[in-house]
């Protein structure tokens, strides 16, 4: 899901701090860092680091005046925010400051409009289906938010504890902290009426503190809270300060009897979700009338991908949207945003509409998760990253999917299909979603590697995640509003200065260069392009048919990918532009017989890409036959051609170029 280009949801003016759980995203822009802008916060957290953390000690003091161990303390927060205060602002389930305390008020709540709402909806991404779609009786009702219930104002419980005002807790780390301690304190009485010296005896705080409302929620944030303590966590925080939990493996934290004894009543059957043991997971069938119903990975209807949304609206009102038949809409999994629940919605064989691209949603698996691309003082809580990368590394292992940026993808790196859907794309999880910090909860070593490329290599560009001057953009009144915040992909130019103009893409029009969804200029965290050129601190690479300029002094945000990692490289065949294709449909051949019908515009490519001779790609997977399953509420046709087409990193997204028009050569050949 996400947000669209084409809607208003990027249009409208936010005031305050809108919490992104519960509202529908603004339009951001993104201020142009200088040669200087983009180092500078990576070496400052090196050097403040060094000298030591202020941090580390509000901990120390908090855990000896609350009674509570440090080690618990520390654990918490850091599975909470990694330590992090984000400035104060709130986090997409309405989090604050390094504790991840919640202060959710009835004016944070904002409703999306009907125009908003259908912009979530007919993701088929097939004409034959989407032409279909009544957009006059799509649902428009979003259910409203509970701002009353008390795990939405643990800030101002905390805050009363310690007698400080709400605001200095939501802004000042220390009283933070402070609060923090005070609810564990507070929760083990309650537990236990004691306060124990040993570490592992605060399992029942640990697990109330999470506030999820179930039992197997509060335990799987419990269980990543421990694992915290024993194995000892180490990080820079965006500010410089190093901080450091040591190892204390020795740890038991309460027995699985114990914690059995406060799960409540059995709920009623249903579906058995497909989640890994440990997840707190539940199964809310979707509408049939919103997916395909599929047999994969069976008969060549292979499962290559993973896609990562977010909702652009309240968990609630997801649900019923993909429990509507009306909607056209669905996903395979949702993830709340504090992390406390995975619902499955439509079972992996089956073939759900999430991305708005047939051939996308054919091969892939889509994850939403509750939160908005882009919004003021957003950012996603580190529960919500823990339990989705659990689920996304179990989903990967199962269905050999590879843990790398071209096969776990988001919404906005997904094209679309034909010439007039290109524009209005989406563009979640958006500029916030910390690509690297996700990549490594995966396993996947997304690091840069500090040698300076030469043309010819194949490099995985990754942009630090770091705070950069922002703007907010609202078109309708011309203001903006700028702040800092980190986002996840680094400023592409068409030469190497930064005072050289943007790269610009024929399918946008008229935007300002440093807005959010404007594609044309941005490189995002993870992706595998090949070098173009190099001098000096800048390092261009081939993207969307330019050759593009991004900062890189001594190699810094590159990581080489060797040789023996056999990246497949490709080159036009000759001297004519290779054509570049949204989908990857079979020949109109191929549907002879089958009993389906060839499909509109079958073998139209995207006609303002191609690739020009001279340029090289990465192939962002093997060669695929192109395909078409013509599906439905029963098991459908699979339609499979003869002509095989490369997956490619094009641009920001991914795109398909046709095996016959490219040649695979060696990285480093220019």
């Amino acid at each position: 899901m996400g947000v669209s280009r084409s809607v208003t949801s990027r249009q409208r003016k936010h005031t305050g701090r809108k919490l992104l759980g519960y509202g529908v995203a603004g339009a951001l822009a993104l201020t142009a860092l200088g040669p200087q802008a983009l180092a500078a916060p990576a070496a400052a957290a090196a050097d403040a680091g060094s000298a030591g953390s202020a941090l580390q000690g509000r901990f120390a003091r908090a855990a000896q005046e609350f009674k509570v161990p440090q080690s618990v303390l520390m654990a918490v927060s850091y599975r909470q925010t990694l330590w992090e205060d984000h400035d104060g602002e709130p986090s997409t389930s309405g989090a604050y400051n390094v504790m991840g305390l919640t202060r959710v008020l009835p004016g944070d709540v904002e409703r999306p409009t009907a125009q908003d709402r259908l912009a979530h909806l007919d993701l088929s991404g097939d004409p034959a289906v989407m032409k279909r779609f009544d957009a006059s009786r799509a649902p428009a009702a979003e259910p409203s938010v509970d701002t009353a219930d008390p795990r939405l104002h643990t800030l101002e419980e905390g805050a009363k504890l310690i007698g400080e005002p709400v605001d200095a807790v939501r802004t000042d780390a220390g009283q933070s902290i402070r609060a923090g301690a005070a609810l564990l304190a507070r929760y083990q009485r309650a537990a236990t009426g004691s306060l124990p010296a040993d570490p592992g005896a605060w399992y029942p705080a640990v697990a109330r503190y999470s506030q999820s409302p179930d039992a197997k929620g509060a335990d799987a944030f419990a269980e990543r809270v421990f694992d915290s303590v024993r194995s000892g966590e180490s990080r820079v925080t965006t500010d410089g300060q190093h901080l450091a939990l040591p190892a204390d493996p020795g740890v038991k934290p309460a027995e699985p009897s114990k914690k059995a004894a406060r799960t409540a009543a059995a709920a009623p059957a249903a579906p058995t979700p497909e989640c890994p043991a440990g997840l707190n997971c539940d199964y809310k069938p979707a509408d049939p009338n919103n997916y395909n119903v599929a047999n994969r990975p069976d008969n060549g209807f292979d499962i290559r991908q993973i896609v990562i949304h977010d909702t652009e609206g309240t968990y609630e009102g997801s649900i019923n949207t993909f429990q509507d038949p009306r909607s056209s809409a669905s996903t395979h999994y949702i993830v709340k945003d504090d992390g406390s629940l995975v619902t499955q919605v439509v079972a992996t064989k089956d073939e759900s509409y999430h991305a708005g691209n047939k051939t996308v949603n054919m091969h892939a698996l889509g994850v939403e998760h509750v939160g908005f691309a882009m919004k003021t003082g957003s950012w996603y809580g580190e529960p919500l990253y823990d339990a989705s990368a659990t689920l996304v590394k179990y989903l990967a292992d199962r269905f050999s999917i590879p843990l790398d940026r071209e096969h776990i993808v988001g919404h906005d790196e997904v094209p679309g299909p034909l010439d007039g859907y290109v524009a209005g794309q989406h563009w979640d999880p958006g500029p916030f979603w910390d690509w690297n910090h996700y990549m490594s909860l995966l396993g996947a070593d997304d690091c840069a590697g500090g040698r300076r490329p030469v043309a010819g290599q194949v490099v995985k560009v990754v942009p630090p995640f770091t705070p950069r001057t922002t703007t907010y953009y609202d078109p309708a009144t011309k203001v903006r509003t700028t702040f800092d915040q980190p986002v996840n992909f680094g400023y592409l130019y068409a030469a190497p200065s930064t005072d050289a103009a943007a790269p610009t893409d024929p399918y946008l029009g008229d935007q300002i260069a440093t807005e959010g969804p404007n594609w044309a200029n941005k490189v995002v965290a993870g992706g595998r392009y090949v070098v173009a050129d190099q001098q000096g601190d800048w390092t261009a690479i081939w993207y969307g048919g330019q050759k593009a300029w991004f900062q890189n002094p001594g190699g810094r945000y590159t990581s080489v990918v060797a040789r023996s990692a056999a990246p497949v490289v490709l080159k036009a065949k000759g001297t004519a532009p290779v054509q570049v294709y949204g989908r990857s449909y079979p020949e109109d051949a191929a549907y002879a017989g089958t009993g389906v019908p060839v499909q509109g515009s079958n073998s139209a490519s995207l006609t303002k890409y191609s690739i020009p001779a001279g340029q090289a790609y990465v192939a962002a997977g093997d060669p695929v036959a192109g395909d078409y399953y013509y599906g439905g509420t029963t098991l459908g046709t699979l339609v499979k051609g003869a002509q095989t087409f490369y997956p490619i990193r094009y641009n920001h997204r991914i795109a398909w170029v046709r095996t016959a028009d490219v040649q695979a050569v060696a990285p480093g050949t220019r």
